[in-house]
């Protein structure tokens, strides 16, 4: 089969010709139609200080796909043939705590799909029949290889209730326009979004946003003023990573309000953790979707009108891999899609 792979330590992805991987007895094997390009892949890709502190190569990456079922283990009794499916990246132990509570996505062992084992940048993939998400008939292939970072966007936009709340999202990345598609869905009040870049803001706006600020020329309390906010936000969702985005969204949220950290930060962040204490912020760090709750929300969401095809902007025959990454890792750009089919 084709793949893209990383056969040594290094920058750099090859398209070459790989073995096809077989199904265990509990595994399934996936035809795969489509791949998103997840910030993740341009880190190995690149090769950086993440990448070389993380992967162990050789190794096939790529873990936002969608594809067809082609072939079952023995021991495989839920996906059929021919199905429809997206996979769960993170491949859970079963044994831990967390595990056998029910927190799985929370398992102090897992093990991700083109991180830590062979992903989807290729024609097939191999996971466990836990991890695969059947999707219902009629499914955009496209929409389907997203589910995964919709996933990060749902989990964190949902971490607090939003039905009439005033909600600031740092960060109008792809992941960041799907949490402010998922809180205006939902019945959110002013939803407003930041960033540096204008296109992704421009996309934002054509994507129904209340207030989408640029933080190079505007501060976000001359957002709240211009939509006639009494007081601060009520939810705050950090899914920028920059340094600067945290302490701003602070200064600018209302007694008792509540933060999900989705980005990951570059450098240390300043926190006035005095004012985290004294207006009763809640802070919490969010990693990847619950398993399999995060699933269930967003395809009951999209099933109900939920919209982020605008998010996906450019689609690219795996031949012109190179050409995919290039696009993913230009600013002006939403969701990059490799072709496999």
């Amino acid at each position: 089969m084709k793949a893209l792979y990383k056969g040594a330590a290094g920058p750099g992805l090859t398209l070459t010709d790989r073995p096809e991987p077989a199904p265990g007895p509990n595994d399934v094997k996936i035809r795969v139609a489509r791949t998103g390009i997840c910030g993740t892949d341009l880190h190995i890709e690149s090769w950086d200080s993440w990448a070389e502190s993380t992967l162990r190569p050789p190794l096939v990456p790529g873990h936002e796909f969608s594809g067809h079922v082609v072939e079952v283990g023995a021991a495989v009794s839920t996906v059929p043939v021919g199905a429809m499916v997206s996979g769960e990246g993170h491949v859970v132990c079963g044994h831990c705590r967390n595990c056998r509570a029910g927190r799985r996505h929370l398992c102090i062992h897992t093990s991700s799909v083109g991180v830590n084992r062979d992903g989807a940048f290729a024609e097939y993939v191999v996971i466990p029949e836990t991890n695969v998400w059947q999707h219902t008939d009629g499914m955009d292939p496209d929409l389907a290889a997203v589910f995964d970072p919709l996933g990060n966007a749902v989990h964190t936009a949902l971490s607090f209730p939003l039905v009439g709340e005033d909600v600031l999202i740092t960060g109008a990345g792809p992941i960041g326009l799907m949490a402010a598609a998922v809180a205006r869905h939902v019945g959110a009040r002013f939803v407003v979004i930041t960033d540096v870049n204008e296109s992704r803001l421009d996309l934002a706006r054509k994507m129904g946003v209340d207030a989408a600020v640029n933080v190079t020329a505007e501060r976000i309390a001359s957002a709240q003023q211009r939509l006639g906010m009494k007081e601060g936000f009520d939810i705050g969702l950090e899914m920028s990573g920059s340094p600067d985005a945290l302490p701003e969204m602070l200064d600018n949220l209302t007694h008792g309000a509540r933060v999900a950290l989705l980005g990951l930060p570059t450098r240390p962040i300043i926190v006035d953790w005095s004012k985290v204490v004294t207006h009763m912020i809640t802070i919490k760090g969010i990693y990847g979707r619950e398993m399999f709750e995060t699933w269930y929300a967003m395809n009951a969401m999209v099933s109900t009108g939920l919209d982020i095809s605008p998010i996906i902007t450019d689609r690219f025959p795996a031949a012109r891999w190179a050409d995919a990454f290039a696009a993913a890792r230009n600013g002006d750009r939403g969701k990059v899609i490799i072709d496999w089919s």
